[in-house]
């Protein structure tokens, strides 16, 4: 049955409570039907939220499967028992589009299904409530992460993902046929970032999709992600980077608290972060986790459980589970980090672990063109494969360092999800290109 209504502009369903006792037309999919005799109740569900419809006598009767899409005109009321307080009173109601049968349900607290199901049917699965918050909570995080750079002076750039060479010496990389030549996608937007820096711009970000052709399949690993990436000139240490960081997560965070206090609530996440982060050299952490937890570590840096524990350490002693690893020995660095100016076998690197995961790493870069070009012959590289990149070192370039956050991993550790496909609306592995 369908029945039309005149033309109404649309109301979204967190506004309706403004419009009570006058007529409104909403538009949305439908969530869930109950019927008794003549009268049926039907919830409608769209981008803001879910209210309740009241649909009597023949519209009562109407054939409508879960998740079509419906537009409802009726007289908004109060209605203390129904969820949000206010109600429709269904006048009309049209069908715009019926929806097959479902491979889950979608009106449940959860889903009930496994990971690769939800994955199988990922534009269904993402009209759940609970993972439509995931993303609306994700989207406020890169949101704010742009703001609080605009709010310092960086400019946000826009880097090239089809690249000649790796960042990284060309470990793990998507090789792809460029018009006959060999090309790649990119790694990270390193290089480029740095190269703003040098031609002026001195405060640069990026938020864009970096690719990994890791043979990881993992809870931890996606094979392309999205990276918020930051470089800054005239730094004096990576301790400046490390601050900045600090300040922008705790600026990221207040500001989902305050946009998305409704998706939180339903996820049920506290946003907290600490005052001060603690940082803690690489050697100091691993003596920490062999003292405390009996745990070895592997040479120069931590292993998944070893990032779990020392959260675990800093959440025992008082502190919230975010913990900056800093002085990590060069072997286990990029060839452009910079020596520590107490030891040069170490550098002016760190990581961020959060919640038991790595979300960050970064530090302060060589800028001096010998010692980035000896850094270089040292690892065994051919600067030739990176003429373009270490060119700009001989014209001028200012102390600088950057780091780049995860934001999928931030996601995750964020709302305590525990695999980080879940935090990536359409994510890539190993096994998985589609949808």
């Amino acid at each position: 049955m369908e029945t039309h209504s005149t033309q109404q502009i649309r109301v979204l369903i967190s506004h309706v409570s403004n419009h009570t006792g006058h007529s409104v037309t909403v538009h949305g999919w439908v969530h869930s039907i109950r019927r008794l005799g003549r009268l049926a109740f039907g919830s409608l569900r769209d981008r803001s939220g879910i209210i309740q419809c009241v649909l009597e006598k023949e519209l009562a009767e109407t054939s409508l499967s879960l998740e079509s899409v419906i537009s409802i005109t009726g007289t908004a009321a109060h209605a203390p028992k129904a969820p949000g307080g206010v109600e429709i009173h269904a006048a009309s109601l049209r069908c715009v589009s019926a929806a097959a049968p479902l491979p889950f349900e979608l009106n449940k607290k959860t889903t009930g299904v496994r990971l690769d199901t939800l994955l199988n049917h990922r534009v269904l699965s993402l009209r759940h409530p609970q993972l439509h918050a995931t993303f609306r909570i994700q989207s406020a995080l890169a949101g704010a992460f742009r703001d609080f750079l605009y709010q310092r002076d960086f400019t946000q750039i826009f880097t090239p993902k089809i690249v000649s060479s790796g960042t990284e010496g060309g470990s793990n990389l998507f090789p792809v046929d460029y018009f006959g030549r060999q090309a790649y996608l990119a790694q990270s937007p390193q290089f480029y970032k740095q190269m703003m820096v040098g031609a002026g711009y001195e405060r640069v970000f990026e938020i864009a999709p970096v690719y990994r052709a890791e043979e990881h399949n993992t809870s931890r690993h996606l094979n392309e992600y999205v990276s918020l990436d930051v470089e800054m000139g005239f730094i004096r240490s990576e301790e400046e980077l490390m601050d900045l960081e600090q300040e922008m997560l705790r600026y990221m965070l207040e500001k989902v608290a305050t946009e998305c206090e409704a998706e939180l609530a339903l996820l049920s996440v506290d946003v907290r972060l600490p005052s001060e982060i603690p940082r803690i050299p690489v050697e100091d952490a691993q003596k920490i986790l062999q003292q405390k937890y009996g745990k070895t570590s592997p040479k120069g840096d931590l292993d998944p459980e070893g990032e779990r524990l020392i959260c675990r350490y800093a959440a025992e002693n008082g502190k919230p589970a975010f913990v900056f690893i800093t002085r990590y020995p060069r072997e286990v660095r990029p060839m452009y980090a910079m020596p520590a100016p107490e030891n040069d076998e170490l550098t002016s690197s760190f990581d961020l672990i959060f919640n038991g995961l790595e979300i960050t790493t970064g530090g302060q870069r060589i800028h001096d063109y010998e010692m980035l070009l000896a850094s270089m012959l040292g690892r065994g590289l051919n600067p030739d494969h990176f003429a373009g990149y270490l060119d700009v070192f001989r014209y001028g370039m200012p102390p600088h360092g950057g780091f780049a956050i995860g934001l999928e991993r931030l996601t995750s550790r964020l709302l305590g999800l525990s695999n980080v496909r879940e935090a990536s609306a359409f994510p890539r592995d190993r096994t998985r290109l589609a949808p």
